[in-house]
């Protein structure tokens, strides 16, 4: 693909929404792991934190994109992206983050270095996906969108708490990208490429419609039964007549 291919553009916005969709944990752990420095070292903590991340989840998704040109990786990573999209779709818990916070700058980005490379799994798949082969457009997709996750974290997830829509349409963008994949795969791609090249975009428009409608049922589900807990707990912690 070149800069004047308008399937270029496509996978570079495909990129680019990935990484604003899944890099908001990532954004808050830096802010997290930063938070007890002094004000004047807190910024530079954010960039060279970041920039470090950006490095090191462009080295590993250049190995993620090698790996996924033999046979069967990208039809189990297709599932797991299937998975990281539907999980995207459940309520969160709250509870420990277990980031530490550092009153010394070095520490502190170590900590932002160790929590991206242990959360970027799902980044890094994605992204493999997305990039289609094209290390140009890899590079480029990561080094636009990181730091404009980074640096606009805080307004990026005012507005997805806001326009919940967003995580909707990131989760099936996930779900697209895993159909994509699927049908890409060596083992597969020859067949389908000659007897059924339909699936093409079919098998994203599927992934995108089961994403979608398998997330929000788990989460209907998960919601009703914390329904019926509260129910039970309050019923319980009545006074017996």
């Amino acid at each position: 693909m070149s800069f004047g291919d308008t399937l270029f553009w496509i996978a570079l916005m495909q990129i680019i929404g990935i990484n604003i969709v899944l890099s908001g944990d990532n954004a808050v752990v830096i802010a997290l792991a930063a938070r007890s420095l002094p004000a004047h070292q807190q910024q530079k903590a954010v960039f060279w934190g970041a920039g470090a991340a950006v490095v090191m989840r462009i080295v590993l998704t250049i190995f993620a994109v090698q790996l996924l040109k033999y046979p069967y990786l990208k039809l189990v990573g297709a599932v797991l992206l299937l998975w990281i999209a539907v999980k995207l779709l459940l309520p969160e818990h709250d509870g420990d983050d277990g980031i530490d916070a550092s009153d010394n700058l070095m520490a502190a980005i170590k900590t932002i270095l160790i929590a991206d490379l242990v959360m970027s799994l799902d980044n890094v798949i994605a992204v493999a996906a997305a990039a289609k082969d094209s290390l140009t457009l890899l590079i480029l997709g990561l080094g636009i969108s990181i730091p404009l996750v980074i640096f606009g974290s805080t307004l990026l997830l005012k507005l997805m708490d806001r326009w919940p829509i967003i995580i909707t349409i990131g989760a099936a963008l996930l779900g697209w990208v895993a159909g994509e994949m699927a049908v890409s795969d060596p083992l597969l791609k020859e067949w389908v490429d000659a007897n059924a090249s339909w699936l093409h975009w079919a098998a994203p428009a599927v992934g995108a419609v089961f994403v979608v409608a398998l997330g929000k049922w788990i989460a209907a589900r998960a919601a009703k039964v914390g329904e019926a807990v509260v129910d039970l707990a309050e019923r319980d912690s009545k006074p017996q007549p």
